[in-house]
């Protein structure tokens, strides 16, 4: 037999498995990413450094909101079963053993080695308690992290919240991993990523038990971390705390508007609540405290709550009226009650007079002039022509629109239009009379509070206004591009004077509804209103800017449940107004009232 041939058939097979076996080795090791990423995860470690979240600033520079140190308590399975008192650890904890020790389960079957967090954001108090004790459990450390700090609490539901990030906001964003914080509502959420900067990253090796070892490379694939922009709000620090300090006790809103520019002054939603009630380990409980609260301090008013606008909304039918020519200012129209109801010792009104006396079926009148102005031969086609203009000059107002969407959480409210009332009564089947409760305000009309401040600053401005925002500088390069959009009302300058004219009457005229606002040195303009309540006593409105002839502050006050809108919300109005205006209290005696005031009011059943 050639067993020197076999010999060399035999070794050259196996030459050849050994070839293929070196080959397949070298394209895992050097070839393939996968394996050669699983081979650094064996021996590399990334560190994600944090960036410090951007600050917040009133418009003078006072500190509103910053980051302060809180502290986790990590558990890393592996290390703890040299033997730990669980009894022990949980009594220092303040917990029960049995929700330590499932506590302890999860992170064993999340990762034996890695360390997991058992306790989050534990304040410095807390954590200088038990840091003493700490090393007496295997395992155990801790980690300090940046959290969120509202210095003044002031403005929570407008700052919003701060809170851990959902499994919705990982998959939506690859910037997040599990365990980090964002922003979640109001100008947290909608300033989110100038906030929140720029991630760094440190990477070393470690051993197989995940220990550190040295860093990687000496550090030159390190990356720092980049600090989030500060941002620099419109409002008043000071007017924003007496602004919630009157408004404590009160179910209700404040907003104080800058009529030149549309900076959000104050903006207050009352009950309100301490920011900080939403960091820390009793977030949850908190949230959910707040959450059933019947009174609802998590809820906006100021920007989300919708009332009928009332008579404060016939100064916007009038001065439309006189710009489409279907009235002049010196227009009178009798004071007929058989039409619609109305009160006061008047009859014969001209348009300020109408305003001041706030009578029914003048309005009722000059809206029916403006729908019913005969474009069609059939009433109803006539109806509807002239409700979809009246809708377009009343949404040029602002009414029925976000006003362009730069605060957070923002409701358009109602502007009812041809579509709506076809939806309601059938299609052409519905004529002025069927919808004539809106031409005083009622109705299927709704507002919100900032649009009724706007709206103040329309009349102020006489005929414009700028986007109502709260941000006037993002880390130091000025407001965002198109934060302050100018809007025009496409009413003429002149035709305002009436209007004017009429609510400076409302404050200082004789027997006017408004002159709780009244201030010693300062011309107020306001109007007052009482929005309807089914439930129970009507809500106290009024709106204002001051001084006339060089507006520099438009307000909106809204109490609920107080009744008309001279007794709470124009006084509230007033020590807002000359707070921000003058260096003094004229009137000590109002502002002790109205502190003391608490919802129900004296005037309540």
């Amino acid at each position: 037999m050639n067993y020197k041939g076999r010999m060399w058939v035999i070794g050259g097979l196996f030459g050849f498995i050994a070839l293929v076996f070196v080959g397949r080795l070298a394209q895992l090791q050097l070839g393939s990413e996968e394996w050669t990423e699983y081979a650094a995860r064996l021996t590399e470690s990334r560190e994600t450094l944090d960036a410090a979240r951007g600050l917040m600033y009133d418009r003078h520079g006072k500190l509103l909101v910053t980051n302060r140190a809180s502290y986790d308590i990590l558990y890393t399975p592996r290390a703890a079963r040299q033997g730990m008192d669980t009894a022990a650890f949980a009594a220092l904890l303040g917990w029960e053993r049995s929700a330590l020790e499932a506590a302890f389960a999860k992170a064993d079957a999340y990762a034996s080695y890695r360390p997991s967090v058992i306790v989050r954001q534990l304040p410095a108090d807390e954590y200088a308690r038990i840091s003493g004790e700490l090393w007496r459990f295997p395992g155990v450390k801790a980690r300090t992290r940046a959290i969120r700090s509202n210095t003044a609490g002031l403005a929570a539901q407008l700052v919003g919240s701060f809170a851990e990030t959902s499994a919705a906001d990982l998959e939506a964003d690859p910037f997040y991993r599990l365990g980090d914080y964002k922003g979640k509502s109001g100008l947290e959420a909608l300033y989110e990523r100038e906030l929140r900067g720029k991630k760094g990253t440190r990477y070393h090796l470690v051993d197989v038990r995940n220990n550190y070892q040295v860093p990687l490379d000496g550090g030159r694939r390190d990356s720092l971390a980049v600090p989030g922009a500060d941002l620099t709000l419109t409002l008043d620090k000071e007017l924003q705390a007496y602004a919630e300090r009157l408004m404590q006790g009160k179910r209700g809103s404040i907003v104080a508007l800058e009529p030149a520019t549309g900076e959000v002054l104050a903006l207050v939603s009352a009950p309100s609540y301490h920011p900080d009630l939403l960091l820390g380990p009793k977030r949850g409980a908190n949230y959910d405290s707040l959450l059933n609260n019947p009174a609802k301090p998590l809820f906006n008013r100021a920007v989300r709550a919708s009332y009928r606008p009332g008579s404060i909304f016939k100064m916007v039918q009038g001065l439309i009226a006189l710009d489409e020519g279907v009235i002049q200012t010196s227009t009178r129209i009798p004071c007929d009650r058989s039409i619609i109801g109305c009160h006061g010792p008047h009859s014969y009104d001209n348009l300020t007079e109408a305003i001041v006396h706030s009578c029914n079926p003048y309005f009722h009148e000059v809206m029916r002039r403006m729908v019913q102005g005969r474009r069609a031969s059939s009433i109803f086609d006539d109806a509807a022509l002239g409700l979809g203009h009246w809708t377009e000059r009343i949404q040029r107002f602002g009414f029925g629109t976000d006003l362009g969407g730069q605060l957070p959480g923002i409701r358009k409210g109602l502007v009812p239009d041809t579509t709506l009332y076809d939806k309601f009564y059938g299609r052409r089947s519905w004529a002025y009379s069927t919808i004539y409760s809106i031409a005083i305000g009622e109705g299927e009309l709704l507002t919100t509070p900032l649009q009724i401040a706007n709206l103040a600053a329309i009349i102020a401005n006489r005929g414009w206004y700028r986007t109502p925002h709260a941000v006037r500088d993002v880390g130091g390069k000025g407001k965002p591009a198109g934060v302050d959009s100018l809007v025009q009302t496409g009413v003429e300058p002149e035709r305002f004077d009436p209007v004017i004219a009429a609510m400076q009457q409302v404050v200082e005229g004789a027997g006017g509804t408004g002159w709780r606002a009244r201030i010693p040195g300062i011309t107020v303009c306001g109007k007052t209103g009482t929005v309807q309540n089914h439930e129970a006593l009507e809500h106290s409105v009024f709106m204002a800017f001051a001084p006339r002839d060089t507006p520099e502050i438009a307000v909106s006050v809204y109490v609920e449940n107080a009744g008309s809108g001279g007794s709470w919300a124009a006084p509230i109005a007033a020590l807002l107004i000359e707070h921000y205006l003058a260096d003094s209290l004229s009137n000590p005696e109002r502002e002790a009232r109205i502190l003391a005031a608490r919802d129900p009011f004296p005037e309540a059943p």
